[in-house]
């Protein structure tokens, strides 16, 4: 099998948030558990920071202050202690304080602790819709005078640093650039029962693109007789992200409307195709207007694109099967580079926070957690023995991960205001129109180019 330093790593953090996003919160007294690290490993990570060239510099400050609705800390849910915890806990005295807020009103409640300057020093930036919006309401600074980027720990994620600048200044620490960000799962004993192909070997044969997707669905899609083909919240971002186009992107530190890119017409049009031949599930006949991650184990349901955090546990099998499975979205076949949405592990500096210094320390146990052979090899152990993952899984989503490396791909559309999200995720103009047969593409952006040209216009200046 083929060890990977970054797969782990992002895993790791994305499993945390998962826990947190499906409302796994800390357990009562008799349900609850943490898998602390063993004795021996503990004393050998030590050895290893000590030695470690990566990790540089004092902690005066040893407490951090992190809001976020998941926590970094073990939190009784069964989550093994993260390897940069455990470094910055052990090697650097520090601590992780956790300041425990509501998905839904998570600014709310971060701008109200701005104002009460409580103090707050980090915020996720993994969920892709902290930048450039923080920035442009000055709810998070500058990472420029605390994190070094020509120091080993920061200088190979440089690149993927400078894709988050705003007005001349970084605003994301990057940790890592993941490709989990939204998979296609499926299950092989429903693929095999209908005489379809393994998307894996599709995948593996360079087959596995917009034509072959397509195709399985509509093999497979028997509304009658209660099969569905694409299921979940997330297929249309996931797809959109293939034609390598975002809709709304960031260029020399401005944000770029690209809603009249020719890709991204050509993949709105083909997402109105499967919208309107019964390809996606939701509001298909008898299926109604929800989520069925658990259609894919009782083979109702083809494809369910989503983070592969939904693998990030070991209940996995009781939605998918024992048998499940999942590649990257497909290939849009007139690009002539496969893109994949990207996931982000990283944070972002909260105005007023007292102890930045403390967060680029972590920012180097994270980085420290991810590059070292060692670290990173205790932290696979950690993820087959914690989700019961096998060899394939494993080596098909570092496969992911190095897709998303190569060429790597952000759309801002969710990130930039309140105001553009709405009019984006409109139901009756938005981007998923095209995909519930709602609208045509034609049709949608000539009632919102003009509205996202004048916001964009405004945030620019």
């Amino acid at each position: 099998m083929k060890k990977s330093r970054i797969t782990i790593a992002a895993l790791m953090l994305t499993a945390v948030a998962f826990g947190a996003l499906t409302g796994c919160g800390k357990k009562d007294d008799e349900s609850s558990y943490d898998k602390p690290l063993d004795s021996a490993v503990k004393e050998e990570l030590s050895s290893l920071a000590d030695e470690s060239d990566l990790l540089s510099g004092e902690l005066t400050n040893k407490t951090i202050k992190w809001m976020a609705n998941w926590d970094i800390n073990p939190d009784g849910t069964g989550k093994s202690t993260p390897i940069e915890l455990e470094t910055f806990q052990s090697h650097y005295g520090g601590k992780v304080e956790f300041h425990n807020v509501d998905w839904n009103s998570r600014y709310d409640q971060l701008a109200n602790a701005i104002n009460g300057d409580e103090g707050i020093d980090f915020f996720p930036a993994s969920d892709l819709d902290a930048f450039p919006k923080g920035a442009i309401k000055d709810m998070f600074v500058p990472i420029d005078d605390y994190i070094d980027l020509s120091e080993p720990a920061f200088a190979p994620m440089k690149d993927t640093y400078d894709m988050f600048m705003w007005k001349g200044k970084h605003y994301v620490i990057v940790n890592n650039v993941s490709g989990d960000n939204c998979v296609v799962i499926y299950n092989r004993d429903t693929i095999e029962e209908n005489g379809l192909q393994d998307p894996a070997k599709l995948f593996k044969e360079g087959k596995w693109d917009w034509n072959a997707f397509q195709k399985q669905l509509t093999q497979f899609v028997d509304v009658e007789n209660g099969q569905f083909g694409l299921d979940g919240w997330w297929f249309e971002a996931g797809l959109s992200a293939t034609c390598g186009v975002p809709y709304i992107g960031i260029e020399d530190g401005k944000l770029v409307n690209n809603l009249k890119d020719p890709a991204i017409e050509r993949l709105q049009n083909w997402m109105y195709d499967l919208g309107t031949t019964n390809c996606v599930a939701i509001g298909v006949g008898d299926y109604g207007w929800d989520a069925h991650a658990e259609y894919i184990g009782e083979g109702k349901t083809l494809f369910y694109p989503c983070g592969a955090w939904a693998m990030y546990n070991d209940t996995w099998k009781q939605n998918f099967g024992e048998n499940a499975m999942f590649v990257p979205m497909p290939k849009d076949p007139n690009s002539d580079k496969y893109y994949i949405p990207c996931g982000l592990d990283g944070y972002v500096m909260v105005k007023g926070g007292k102890n930045p210094e403390g967060v680029a320390i972590f920012a180097k146990c994270k980085r420290f957690a991810i590059m070292d052979d060692r670290a990173n090899e205790i932290a696979s152990k950690q993820l087959y023995d914690d989700y019961g993952w096998n060899d394939e899984m494993v080596e098909m989503l570092e496969t992911c991960h190095e897709m998303a490396r190569e060429n790597p791909y952000y759309d801002f559309y969710n990130a930039v205001s309140t105001e553009v999200s709405k009019v984006l995720d409109s139901n009756e103009n938005g981007v998923r129109c095209a995909s519930k047969g709602i609208a045509q593409w034609s049709e949608s952006v000539g009632v919102i180019n003009s509205v996202i040209d004048a916001y964009l216009a405004d945030y620019n200046k």
